[in-house]
């Protein structure tokens, strides 16, 4: 028998795994068996990382793929995404007006679309992950899902539980955090692990630079819902997204956990919110903090120090280093993982103490669907929903320690129990949103001192 099964046999091997297994919430299709060898792809959330993500599934070398379906909470971003990807992907894109789905419940409907064995992805909001990908597990689809995975305890903890469920079932999983794709910090990795920089006693990170995405926002237009606000601007409301320093400083945080190997045990954090206003003295109402500074620590005593800021006019560095007895590291130089990676000999890093430079330029993004693709097609082992959800804790672990001003351990986080958008299976257009505005126009906003270990 070959050692690399065809997509027919894996589809064959999940369908009996299926049969056996109890998994009484969920009432499984049967497999498809046909000779077709092209694997049928969905793309639920058309927003400007869905659309890289789908171009990047249509790009492996791990084909034939097609994109068969697409679903979005709002038309113009499906059309948008659809439009893009037809102009560079024409013969790769089969998306018909029937299969084009838009509305709450449109990811039942883009999934329906495939068969057992094909490739959902799942680039919405976070805080709709564990729904979607609930549904994806009743379809037995495999799943690419983008970072961050969760945004508070009860999800992280739904997400563990449901990803049992998919492992049961042989189902590949990607998530989107790509560093770990990048061929350059994972030769750093290893170099790390065999010891080249001795034990590691300190991990530092940086993302700093002006305001980006949604990171700040004004007052609701007119014509316009509460909830579709906050879900079109995700990056300025904490249930949806985590705010900044969960969607944008994750791949940073993710990478410290990588260098040293280990989960934090605790955070503690400062941050400030210096501006409220623009510059014509409208209140922004977001709810992140304009700067943030958060030290973590390891079970062995040794620190992680992350900075992350979001201010106009302000000294921008984005990178991480790594330090050890025997010497230091740039792990990425410019950016979420931006080459090349490097060992020195000493701290000061200079060019004399060089000992070990990558040269590898290959795309990460691409990486990372390349591993899931050819997992899926000679059915390897390929689960990486445990990583995504533990970057996840650990970034909201240091955001709720910078929002709340008190120290926070993993198992807090992880047990807490405050759902921040609780009910999301069963939301709908005229459902209210998970925030509410108060009497001064504004959302909640962070108040270190005064709520606890609630973030708002």
């Amino acid at each position: 028998m070959s050692t690399n099964p065809s997509r027919r046999q894996f589809l064959q091997a999940t369908g009996s795994l299926a049969a056996a297994t109890v998994l009484p919430s969920f009432g499984f299709a049967g497999v498809h068996n046909g000779v077709d060898e092209t694997i049928q792809v969905a793309l639920v959330g058309c927003g400007g990382r869905g659309g890289g993500a789908a171009m990047n599934a249509l790009s492996t070398k791990h084909g034939p793929v097609k994109l068969v379906a697409m679903a979005d909470a709002f038309e113009d971003r499906l059309k948008g995404t659809f439009d893009n990807l037809t102009k560079a992907a024409k013969d790769k894109v089969d998306v018909p007006e029937d299969r084009k789905f838009v509305g709450f419940d449109a990811y039942k409907k883009a999934m329906d679309v495939l068969r057992p064995g094909d490739v959902v992805i799942l680039t919405t909001p976070p805080a709709f992950r564990w729904v979607h990908y609930q549904y994806a597990i009743s379809k037995k689809l495999n799943v690419f899902m983008e970072k961050p995975v969760t945004v508070d305890g009860p999800t992280s903890r739904r997400m563990l539980e449901l990803n049992k469920q998919a492992e049961a079932l042989g189902l590949k999983v990607g998530v989107g955090l790509m560093s770990r794709h990048q061929k350059p910090l994972q030769e750093l990795h290893k170099r790390v692990m065999d010891g080249e920089i001795g034990d590691i006693l300190l991990v530092r990170g940086y993302r700093m630079h002006g305001p980006a995405a949604y990171s700040e926002s004004l007052p609701k237009p007119e014509g316009m819902t509460d909830l579709e606000y906050q879900i079109r601007r995700f990056h300025s409301f904490l249930w949806a997204s985590g705010g900044v320093f969960s969607d944008f400083y994750i791949h940073i945080v993710d990478q410290g956990l990588w260098l040293k190997n280990a989960v934090p045990v605790s955070a503690q954090a400062i941050g400030g919110r210096h501006y409220k206003a623009n510059g014509e003295g409208v209140p922004f109402v977001d709810q992140n903090l304009d700067t943030y500074g958060v030290e973590y620590v390891f079970a062995d005593g040794s620190r992680f120090f992350f900075d992350g800021r979001c201010i106009h006019n302000t000294h921008g560095i984005y990178s991480s280093y790594a330090h050890g007895t025997k010497g230091s590291a740039i792990a990425s130089r410019s950016g979420d993982c931006g080459g090349p990676s490097s060992i020195f000999s000493d701290h000061n890093m200079a060019a004399e103490a060089l000992k070990w430079q990558s040269t590898d330029n290959s795309n990460p993004y691409q990486n990372e669907w390349e591993a899931l693709m050819d997992a899926i097609r000679n059915n390897k082992p390929f689960n990486e929903v445990k990583t995504g959800v533990e970057a996840s804790l650990v970034s909201s672990m240091g955001r709720m320690a910078a929002h709340t001003g008190q120290l926070i351990t993993y198992d807090q986080i992880l047990n807490h129990e405050h759902e921040y958008a609780p009910g999301l299976d069963t939301i709908t257009a005229d459902s209210p949103a998970p925030v509410q505005i108060d009497s001064t126009g504004r959302y909640p906003v962070p108040m270190p001192g005064q709520k606890g270990i609630r973030e708002y």
